[in-house]
């Protein structure tokens, strides 16, 4: 075991708290609380109340942040909301749970852009109180929570809690569920086996992703047998009979839609050749240093290598099972195809805890600076979206960050507009983005909004959803970003063209829209 120094008696300040002991022999969060002193149960709830005022403190600036950002919905946002108006066991691309949180949340606060990103804010603070009991499960009571606050803090953590994707609550039911095997294998309860399926379940009914959990339990369960006994008496079965249970209506939909998420996943995937892609390697691992922080995943780095060649213990081995295999994989999946930033979240939760501990026991200054930088990342990125538009004036539209969140409002208000204008009673688009962001931002209109399919297999949800047919109403009003030449006017008896407008209105231009007003549609059978 790890040479053990005991810690200082506890203050009632965070700033005050010394750095944190582990136990040689039984973690303190592991002894039953009755059992433990009373200076030790009064200090761990103040660590409670502290980190829960901290962790709302946190929550109240995103939510401030979110009301005065000046960024439109992401076309995937507008995406998941469209989705949210039309509830379902499962859609095109993605489980269904992003829309029924979306749903939920709206039906609460209304559909403006920060109510439909605000369950991100909310599921990052419940995220990080989870990391904090599991940390205190497997170390002590200070590692929790610092931990905890480290992971509200991550660069990621900072800006994804200002946007609304899968990711988000993918990372609230895996840690969930970390949390919970964590107690099983302590404990062997039977209970912890429950939130574990039920943690997971619910989980791949965010993303697949989480199918990689099972992942880390088969190599925990092969390197330890506490983690091999947790499976045992039934346990592992009921788990993975709850996951599969919650999953299952998806499952169903699929099978009735010709498996559209699972082929839309292995698309994405991008198997059919297999060259090695040493850049597109790297380019992942270096994105991971902006996801983790430099400093941490230069650390979880490290361990992983000195676990390689020299072994690791408890609790170390159990929290490398559940994050390098999913960074390894997605590594390997770079090599071969391509991966995002993003797509390696699900390892950050343990990998939080793992380098908090091991940075506070041997690094605290070094620490005390990786926090720093991830205090001050933070301010920007949550002050970024207020000054969005003001950006382009000064790098130009094509350097802007948020340029992919800029001009859908003016977009839309223009459509608006020149429907009014030419009375149009249809508007057809011709790609995912503009229909998704069309549908969001004419949502008070009566105007339906259509995507040109041409009868091959649907590529998104909206060619399943909202396809254009002969029998839509006309005249339609046709809005593309296509610069180039469309074959969709020569389908009409009559196409008149209308504008040309760039958007923003009031900045720089990051798009370009075309506006076509279309009458008479010519089916095959008519040409």
């Amino acid at each position: 075991m790890h040479n053990i120094v005991q810690g200082a008696p506890t203050p009632n300040h965070p700033s005050e708290i010394p750095l944190p002991a582990i136990q040689a022999t039984r973690p303190a969060a592991t002894r039953p609380w009755r059992e433990r002193p009373w200076r030790e149960r009064l200090s761990e709830q103040d660590d409670w109340a502290w980190l829960l005022v901290l962790l709302a403190a946190l929550l109240a600036i995103r939510l401030i942040a979110l009301v005065l950002a000046r960024t439109d919905l992401f076309f995937d946002e507008a995406q998941y909301w469209t989705w949210s108006r039309e509830l379902d066991f499962g859609y095109f691309s993605k489980p269904p749970l992003i829309a029924w949180i979306i749903r939920l949340a709206t039906d609460v606060c209304g559909n403006a852009e920060w109510c439909v990103r605000a369950p991100s804010a909310i599921l990052y603070t419940v995220t990080s109180v989870f990391v904090f009991l599991a940390g205190r499960a497997l170390y002590d009571n200070r590692i929790g929570f610092w931990s905890a606050l480290v992971f509200a803090t991550l660069p990621a953590a900072s800006f994804s809690s200002l946007l609304i994707s899968t990711d988000v609550p993918l990372l609230a039911c895996w840690t969930v569920a970390l949390y919970a095997w964590i107690r099983l294998v302590q404990s062997q309860r039977f209970v912890y086996a429950l939130l574990v399926g039920a943690a997971l379940g619910l989980g791949l009914l965010a993303k697949y992703a989480a199918i990689y959990f099972l992942l880390g339990v088969a190599i925990d369960a092969w390197s330890d047998k506490r983690a091999r006994a947790a499976l045992g008496g039934g346990r592992g079965i009921v788990a993975l009979a709850i996951a599969l249970t919650l999953i299952a209506p998806n499952l169903l939909w699929n099978a009735t839609h010709s498996f559209a998420t699972f082929s839309h996943t292995a698309e994405n995937a991008g198997w059919k050749e297999l060259p090695i892609h040493l850049s597109a390697g790297l380019a992942f691992l270096g994105s991971q240093f902006a996801v983790f922080g430099p400093i941490l995943f230069a650390v979880l780095i490290w361990m992983a290598w000195r676990a390689l060649r020299h072994g690791c213990e408890e609790p170390q081995c159990r929290l490398l099972a559940f994050s390098m295999p999913v960074i390894l994989l997605l590594v390997l999946q770079a090599l071969l195809s391509r991966a995002l930033a993003n797509w390696a979240a699900a390892a950050y939760p343990a990998a939080t805890i793992l380098v908090t501990a091991e940075l506070l026991r041997h690094w605290p200054r070094l620490f005390r600076i990786s926090l720093g930088l991830h205090l001050g990342a933070a301010l920007v990125i949550m002050l970024a979206p207020i000054f969005a538009p003001e950006i382009s004036k000064i790098t130009g539209p094509e350097w802007n960050p948020y340029s992919r969140v800029l001009g859908w409002r003016d977009l839309a208000a223009t459509t608006r507009r020149l429907a009014e204008q030419q009375g149009v009673k249809s508007v057809l688009t011709d790609n995912r983005e503009v229909t998704g962001e069309l549908l969001y931002y004419l949502r008070d209109t009566s105007l339906p909004v259509l995507i040109w399919w041409r009868g091959e297999p649907p590529r998104n949800q909206f060619e399943i959803t909202h396809p254009f047919t002969a029998s839509a109403p006309e005249p339609l009003l046709y809005v593309t970003l296509n610069t180039g030449r469309t074959s969709v006017p020569k389908r009409f008896g009559t196409a008149k063209k209308l504008e040309t407008q760039g958007f923003p209105l009031d900045t720089a231009p990051v798009r370009e829209g075309r506006f076509t007003l279309l009458r008479g549609y010519k089916s095959d059978h008519d040409r």
